[in-house]
């Protein structure tokens, strides 16, 4: 525990925290499967009914919102990628995949990936000592039951990692992680100066729906259309540069009409470059190899 004010810690204190979880080699790859300008990695965050059910909220209305994602969003969502032969990663609560196994089969019948989100998209900073432990495992044994495959990859829920999640990380033997923001293209990731081996796919919230279309009525939604401009720019910028293009999305978000198309838009977009479509876990298996 770090106690006192910031402008009173000695040098060890802080220097501690920073070097606690910190990027290390870059493990962009000299090149991408068939000889690729870029690569694009999808992802979709199936939280539906866990951010209302976490937080104690049983109100139909709001539960109604995340039920959206699984009954318009999904559909709509694997329709687009169908059409493209995308392959993508769904990053699953444990608790949204219980509520909805046919999605669970539905991705798996597509070819996507099914990763780890958390057991009802928990808050990781705010659980007691080892729930954060157990709740992942619950998580990973629910998800393997379901899809018949053990997931190798974790997005926390909310980006919220701990002082103890890389540490179930490892012990659960997963390949990457997608929660840290150190990088465009994926880095191995360090504990306290020494390489863990593990891939990051690092995220960004701006290439998140959530904070362009939030759930809060008092904050103004931006316009789909200008929320494309900035993805479209952002993935100039990487194919440009020959490197990863990663977007995190959400069913209940950008599921909905106006929003989707935005993202067909988009795809259509991205699909006439010179791009390799692939999975997280296929792009952390990619930068593993060099």
């Amino acid at each position: 525990m770090v106690t006192g004010q910031a402008w009173e810690w000695p040098e060890t204190v802080w220097r501690q925290q920073v070097d606690r979880v910190r990027a290390g080699r870059s493990l962009r790859p000299s090149s991408w499967p068939d000889g690729r300008r870029a690569a694009v990695a999808l992802s979709f965050d199936a939280d539906h009914e866990t951010i209302p059910l976490r937080d104690g909220e049983f109100s139909p209305c709001q539960l109604s919102q995340g039920e959206y994602g699984s009954r318009v969003g999904v559909p709509r969502i694997l329709k687009l990628l169908a059409a493209h032969d995308i392959p993508a990663t769904f990053f699953v609560p444990a608790v949204s995949a219980l509520l909805h196994p046919a999605d669970i089969e539905a991705y798996v019948r597509g070819g996507h990936e099914v990763a780890l989100h958390g057991w009802i998209h928990e808050r990781n900073t705010a659980l007691p000592d080892g729930v954060e432990r157990d709740l992942a495992f619950r998580a990973a044994d629910t998800l393997e039951r379901l899809t018949g495959a053990r997931p190798v990859g974790l997005r926390t829920p909310s980006w919220d990692f701990s002082a103890d999640t890389l540490a179930v990380i490892r012990e659960l033997g997963l390949r990457y992680d997608s929660s840290l923001m150190a990088d465009d293209d994926p880095y191995e990731v360090v504990a306290d100066g020494e390489p863990t081996g593990l891939v990051e796919i690092p995220v960004e919230w701006i290439r998140d729906d959530a904070p362009f279309f939030p759930r809060d009525p008092t904050r103004p939604s931006v316009p789909p259309r200008q929320v494309l401009t900035t993805w479209r720019d952002e993935f100039d910028a990487a194919y440009a540069d020959g490197g990863l293009f990663q977007l995190t999305m959400h069913p209940h978000v950008i599921g909905h009409r106006s929003r989707f198309v935005a993202l067909r838009q988009l795809v259509e977009y991205i699909a006439g470059h010179d791009v390799w479509f692939a999975s997280h876990a296929d792009v952390a298996d990619w930068c593993l190899r060099e």
